[in-house]
């Protein structure tokens, strides 16, 4: 079963929640498939950011790696200090 997650819009409210908002927020509601919503679990426990800011930072760097990979360019991961570097292989 998917689970939707929604941002929120709020004029009044933006200024207070205040995690780098450059604006009104915009209310978006999306369906997630149950992989993606662990992976929203995992990411927000791991960090302790709510699930609005993480799906706020996920969105933001997927953009960036998008951005990398259609002009050509190459993004490496180490899963670990002692091993090799690896080619991301966008999903």
């Amino acid at each position: 079963m998917a689970r939707a997650a929604v941002i929120e819009r709020d004029n009044e409210t933006s200024a207070k929640r205040g995690h780098g908002s450059n604006g009104p927020l915009e209310r978006v509601t999306v369906n997630l498939i149950a992989r993606a919503s662990r992976a929203l679990q995992q990411v927000s426990q791991l960090t302790g950011d709510t699930k609005t800011d993480s799906m706020n930072r996920a969105i933001q760097v997927y953009a960036y790696l998008e951005e990398i990979n259609s002009r050509g360019g190459a993004i490496y991961v180490r899963e670990s200090p002692d091993s090799e570097l690896e080619k991301l292989k966008m999903f």
